[in-house]
């Protein structure tokens, strides 16, 4: 592998956020693993694609692996795989509980142990998860015990890990975005979903991004929940 080039994972990259981090980390000149159940082999040479569940430990292996054989190192690991569940508590399902914490839990646990050991052992790299606002600052009317419990423990890990990492060359931070504009909302939802934003529009593909390429070339920040959710975090409003 030529050493013009760094190496990024990108999870759940078939669409929406996932396939545009894809093709931003290819246009700064990054090799990309992209990896999500549904992603179709690329035509690119420097796209490995790998169809799996990331919840599953033997797709991180395969991931790992293939990204140590493709291209020789792993740089940046973004973790923006998820599943939302937004219904009452009560009405929570064994399946729904089961697939938040698979992609949410596992999904985060077993490539980021994985990609850690890597890094560990060439002295530098990057850990990025896309996390949401809604778990510090709930919002009436949207009950999503399920995203606090998976997606706000991916928030806390995210500090934890940057202190235990910090001496050694890793960094790692995480996004925290409002509701944005995907694929998973149809339009009809979105006057909707837009007062749910202090600024009043939800946000848009580029927002998240570009937040996680500020992070990618932020040297000394680690640690940090970068809210990307047009001021929901700042408070009730």
């Amino acid at each position: 592998m030529s050493s013009k080039h760094k190496v990024v994972i990108i999870t759940g990259a078939s669409q929406g956020i996932g396939a545009a981090l894809v093709k931003a980390y290819r246009d700064r000149n990054f090799h990309v693993v992209a990896t999500s159940r549904s992603i179709k082999p690329s035509a690119d040479p420097d796209i490995l694609a790998i169809a799996g569940d990331i919840g599953d430990p033997r797709t991180a292996d395969r991931v790992l692996h293939g990204a140590l054989e493709r291209f020789g190192r792993i740089d940046s690991l973004i973790n923006n795989a998820g599943v939302f569940t937004a219904k009452p508590f009560i009405d929570f399902t064994k399946d729904d509980y089961e697939l938040n914490m698979s992609v949410n839990v596992a999904g985060f646990f077993h490539i980021t142990q994985r990609v850690a050991r890597e890094m560990l052992k060439q002295g530098s790299g990057h850990i990025v998860s896309v996390t949401t606002s809604i778990v510090n600052q709930p919002i009436a009317g949207v009950p999503a015990a399920l995203a606090s419990l998976t997606k706000g423990g991916l928030a806390s890990v995210t500090q934890e890990l940057a202190i235990e990492f910090a001496t050694s060359g890793i960094r790692v931070n995480a996004v925290s975005p409002g509701i944005i504009k995907t694929p998973m909302h149809p339009p009809e939802t979105h006057a909707a979903l837009s007062a749910l934003h202090p600024v009043g529009r939800m946000g848009e593909i580029h927002d998240i991004v570009d937040a996680v390429l500020y992070l990618e070339h932020a040297a000394f920040v680690t640690g940090e929940i970068l809210h990307v959710d047009g001021g929901q975090n700042a408070g009730r409003w």
